[in-house]
């Protein structure tokens, strides 16, 4: 007995079967406009849709960024991050080569001259020893900048140490840290660096920065001691212990990357707070000391003659305004950025 013949398919112009051998053998079009033909229509339409979006929807498949990345996507976004990275980047150059903006010598004084106001080639003025304003404002940036820069990095360093081992490994080395971290978060700033300070006789930074190093790491300390304790309780925390990785390893591939966000937050705040920490102790006269020229040791000399001379006073406190301002708005918009509660 012979075999049937398949069915006839319907061949578009020049051959080609639109539907397909498979597809037209499963469903053919009934020419009633039923259930049957709208199945199919809606079939081919999808298949078309895969075929040109390709697997993964619309348009080209993006990449899946990291934290950092993600991060500084947004950063480059943020005007006020611009600003504020401009601003200090103007100071740090300036610390480093004031002689660009500025020819004179910070230390030359001529007496005759003493509080004298603007005049050509001195737009800043002139203090009570003759001293050109304009030009100690501009070194003065070094200082400061050196200050803030040294003691954030050091408070930063030894506080997340310190901190991390101590959330990490827990027991009594954590215990310890905690009792330790309250002591010094009960002595005043101010005090400590009067009682401190007083005491030595260096003229160069590195005596305030080792007192701020000394009453700055608690914070960073307890703020990186919860994020590591934070982070050592995620699941890819979890498999690696799982999976025999050290207590080094997942220290420092799994647990650090994913606990250093909030340290650098607060670690760039506290830079402009560091600043104007040293101003403080340098008013006071206990901090950075002549010959060192320092915007705190300027507005202590002009306090006394504010009536006088204002303008000793208004443009070393400016400057100290403005660069402590520039660097919490650069911490605001890295906390912003890192946050992804805020976004």
């Amino acid at each position: 007995m012979p075999e049937p013949e398949p069915p006839e398919r319907a061949e578009g112009p020049g051959g080609y079967d639109p539907v397909g051998p498979r597809r037209h053998e499963a469903i053919s079009p009934t020419g009633q406009g039923g259930p049957m033909d709208l199945a199919l229509e809606e079939a081919e339409s999808v298949e078309g849709i895969e075929k040109t979006a390709g697997p993964t929807g619309p348009g080209p498949r993006e990449k899946a960024r990291s934290l950092w990345s993600d991060a500084w996507h947004q950063l480059r976004r943020n005007p006020v991050f611009v600003i504020s990275s401009l601003m200090i980047l103007f100071l740090v150059i300036i610390s480093i080569w004031p002689q660009l903006i500025a020819s004179g010598d910070p230390l030359q004084c001529d007496l005759s001259k003493s509080q004298q106001g603007s005049s050509p080639g001195h737009p800043f003025g002139y203090d009570t020893q003759g001293c050109d304003v304009y030009t100690r404002t501009v070194y003065g940036a070094r200082a400061s900048i050196t200050v803030g820069i040294c003691a954030t990095l050091g408070a930063a360093l030894l506080g997340s140490l310190l901190g991390g081992l101590a959330g990490f490994f827990g027991g009594w080395g954590d215990a310890l840290l905690s009792r330790v971290a309250d002591i010094f978060f009960g002595i005043p700033v101010v005090l400590g660096g009067l009682v401190f300070l007083s005491v030595v006789t260096s003229t160069t930074v590195w005596p305030v920065v080792g007192f701020i190093v000394l009453l700055g790491w608690p914070q960073i300390a307890r703020i990186g001691r919860g994020s590591v304790i934070t982070a050592k309780q995620n699941d890819y925390v979890q498999a690696a212990r799982a999976l025999g990785a050290g207590n080094g390893r997942m220290l420092l591939r799994h647990v650090a990357p994913n606990a250093v966000a909030p340290v650098i937050v607060v670690a760039t705040i506290a830079l402009g707070t560091y600043i104007s920490l040293e101003a403080t102790l340098s008013f006071l006269g206990v901090g950075l000391r002549p010959p060192t020229v320092s915007w705190g040791i300027d507005i202590s000399n002009a306090a006394s003659q504010i009536r006088n001379a204002p303008h000793m006073l208004l443009w070393p406190a400016g400057a100290l305004s403005i660069t402590v301002l520039a660097f919490i708005m650069l911490g605001d918009a890295v906390r912003d950025a890192l946050d992804p509660k805020l976004r």
